[in-house]
C-alpha cells in the first residue's frame, strides 16, 4: 500500500505539473495571439490582408508540416522528451527574438522591419511544430483517458488567468510605450511564459513506455511510414472521418485573424484590441469547466459538436456587427464567443485524436493525422484572398458555410460510435 500511495502522489504531481506547463504556455501563447496581437501588428506593418492572412496560415502549417518527420524519428526511439524540450524552448526563443527585433526596430523602414518580423514569426511556428508529437504521446500515456478533457480543462483556466493579465499588460502597454515597443513587450513577457512552460513540462518527467521500439517501425523508411499513414486513412473510418472534420474546422478559422481586421474597419482603435484579448481570455477562462465535463463526462462527441455550434456562431455574429455598425461592446461579446470556441476547439482536438489512436501508434497517428491536415492550414490565405478580391464579409460567409458541412460530419461519428458500442 504504502508504494501505491507513492505512486497516487507520484502521478498527481505529474497531473498538476503537466497542467501547469500548459497553463503557463496559455498564457505566453495569448501574449503573442496571432488572431488579436499579431493580425493586428501585421496590418499595422503592412496594411495586407494577405500579410495578415500569411501571419495566420504559416503559424498552423508550421504547426503541422514538422509532424511528419518527428512522429517518424518519435517512433524509433524509447524517450520523445528530447523532441518536445527543443520545440518548446525553440518557440521560446524565437518570441524573444521577436521582442529584439521589434524593441530595435522602431526607427528602421518598415518593409524591412515588416519582412525580419514574418521571418521570425516563420521560424517560431515551425520550431513549435516539432512540440505536438512528444506532447501528444507523453500526456496520452500521463493521463488516463478519463481525466484528460479535465487536465485540459485545468490547462486553459490556468491560462486563461495567465492570458488576462496578458491582456491587461497589452492595454497598459499601449497607453505608455509607442506601439512597437508595446508589441515587443508581449513577445518578450510572451517568451518568459514559454520558458517557465517548457520547464515544468519536463520536470514532470516522461513515464515508461508500455510498448517498446516496434521491429517493423525500425525497418520501414520515410516513404513506407507515410504509405502506412496512407493505408491507415482508407482503413480507419474514424481516423478518416476526424481528418474531414477537422479540414472543415480550418476552413472555418480561415476568418480568425479577419476578426480584428474587421473591427480595426469598424473604427476601434490599437487599445481596443487590448480590451478584445481581454474578452477572448475571458470567454476561454468560463467555458473551461463546461468543456472539461463534457468532454470526460458526456463524451468527445459531444464536446465536438457544441464547439462546432460556436463555429457558427462566430461568424454569424460578426455579419450582425458589421451590418448594424455596434463598437466595442458588440466585438467584446463576439470575442467572448472566440475565446470559448477556440478552447473548445483545442480540448476537443486532443482529446478525441488521442481517443481514436492505438497507445503503441500515439505518436505515428498524430504524425499522419497532423500532416495530412496541414494543406488546410493555408485556409487563411483563402481568406485573404476573399477579403482582397470580394470584401471582409466574404470570409465570414465561407466560414458559415464550412461550419454547417462539420454538422455532416459529426453526425457520421456518431454513428460509427454507435455501431463500434457493445
Amino acid at each position: 500500500m504504502p508504494g501505491h500511495e507513492a505512486q497516487k502522489a507520484a502521478d498527481q504531481r505529474r497531473f498538476w505539473r503537466i497542467a501547469g506547463a500548459g497553463a503557463a504556455f496559455q498564457g505566453g501563447s495569448a501574449a503573442v495571439d496571432s488572431a488579436t496581437v499579431v493580425a493586428s501588428l501585421t496590418h499595422m506593418l503592412t496594411g495586407s490582408a494577405l500579410a495578415v492572412g500569411y501571419a495566420s496560415a504559416v503559424l498552423r502549417l508550421g504547426w503541422l508540416l514538422p509532424q511528419l518527420p518527428v512522429g517518424y524519428l518519435a517512433e524509433r526511439t524509447e524517450r520523445r522528451m528530447p523532441f518536445y524540450a527543443f520545440g518548446a524552448f525553440g518557440r521560446a526563443a524565437a518570441a524573444g527574438a521577436i521582442a529584439v527585433l521589434l524593441w530595435q526596430g522602431a526607427d528602421w523602414p518598415q518593409i524591412p522591419l515588416a519582412a525580419g518580423f514574418l521571418a521570425l514569426w516563420t521560424v517560431y511556428a515551425f520550431v513549435s511544430g516539432v512540440v505536438a508529437v512528444p506532447y501528444n504521446d507523453i500526456v496520452g500515456r500521463a493521463i488516463p483517458s478519463g481525466r484528460r478533457s479535465r487536465m485540459l480543462a485545468w490547462r486553459f483556466f490556468g491560462g486563461g488567468l495567465l492570458a488576462i493579465a496578458a491582456a491587461g499588460a497589452l492595454r497598459l502597454a499601449f497607453g505608455v510605450m509607442p506601439p512597437l515597443k508595446a508589441y515587443a513587450f508581449m513577445f518578450a513577457l510572451g517568451s518568459a511564459l514559454m520558458l517557465l512552460s517548457s520547464a515544468l513540462f519536463v520536470s514532470a518527467g516522461e513515464p515508461p513506455s508500455a510498448h517498446r521500439k516496434r521491429t517493423s517501425a525500425r525497418n520501414v523508411g520515410v516513404a513506407g511510414f507515410l504509405r502506412e499513414g496512407l493505408a491507415t486513412f482508407r482503413k480507419d473510418r474514424a481516423f478518416r472521418l476526424f481528418l474531414i472534420f477537422h479540414w472543415l474546422g480550418s476552413a472555418t478559422l480561415m476568418a480568425l485573424p479577419f476578426y480584428v481586421v474587421a473591427a480595426r474597419e469598424s473604427g476601434i482603435g490599437l487599445a481596443g484590441v487590448g480590451t478584445l484579448l481581454a474578452a477572448q481570455t475571458a470567454g476561454a477562462l468560463v467555458s473551461n469547466p463546461l468543456w472539461g465535463r463534457i468532454g470526460d463526462g458526456i463524451g468527445k462527441l459531444q464536446l465536438l459538436r457544441m464547439v462546432s455550434m460556436l463555429r457558427l456562431l462566430s461568424p454569424a455574429l460578426v455579419l450582425v456587427l458589421l451590418a448594424t455598425g455596434t463598437g466595442i461592446a458588440g466585438f467584446a461579446a463576439l470575442y467572448l464567443v472566440i475565446g470559448a470556441m477556440m478552447n473548445g476547439v483545442t480540448i476537443g482536438y486532443l482529446s478525441f485524436l488521442m481517443e481514436i489512436s492505438p497507445e503503441e501508434r500515439r505518436p505515428a497517428y498524430s504524425a499522419w493525422f497532423n500532416t495530412f491536415a496541414a494543406p488546410a492550414a493555408l485556409s487563411p490565405l483563402l481568406g485573404a484572398l476573399l477579403v482582397s478580391l470580394i470584401a471582409t464579409p466574404a470570409v465570414f460567409a465561407a466560414a458559415i458555410a464550412a461550419a454547417l458541412a462539420q454538422f455532416a460530419v459529426l453526425n457520421q461519428l456518431d454513428r460509427l460510435a454507435g455501431e463500434a458500442a457493445p
